[in-house]
């Protein structure tokens, strides 16, 4: 495995942001994500992105949603379904990588979805996401399952 560089980090940053539109409208419009997955290379091909692994996101995220969700349950308020589209998505990908991505350190995973959601969720999403985050990636170190 080769180190990241600065740029093939910008392009991962840039593949969850991708992945965060597509998790998102899958969220809304309950579409196939095959079917968004084709459609959205268009709207991505000129964009500086990690197009491999923003494949990766979009299409083993919501095959593995129950495996993700139950990682959440025991560190979060309430019930999946009822938090935010767009946090749940951000929380998705947060949860995927810490979980299935040992490739990429939990503080890196943490701090990309802080970003995600200061970028695209509500006012004070980023703490609730850096909250919930933080106790899966203490969760998952612990070794409990």
């Amino acid at each position: 495995m080769t180190p990241m560089t600065k740029s093939s980090r910008g392009r991962r940053t840039e593949a969850r942001r991708a992945a965060l539109q597509a998790l998102y409208q899958w969220q809304i419009v309950n579409q196939n994500i095959d079917t968004i997955a084709i459609a959205f290379p268009d709207q991505w091909q000129f964009l500086p992105l990690d197009g491999d692994y923003l494949r990766e996101l979009v299409r083993e995220i919501p095959r593995c949603i129950e495996q993700l969700d139950a990682r959440l349950t025991p560190v979060i308020d309430r019930p999946t379904s009822q938090i935010n589209p767009i946090e749940r998505a951000i929380l998705w990908i947060g949860v995927y990588e810490l979980t299935f991505r040992p490739d990429v350190p939990p503080r890196v995973a943490v701090n990309e979805a802080i970003e995600l959601a200061k970028a695209f969720g509500a006012a004070q999403s980023h703490k609730y996401i850096n909250g919930v985050l933080d106790k899966v990636a203490i969760d998952l170190k612990g070794g409990s399952s």
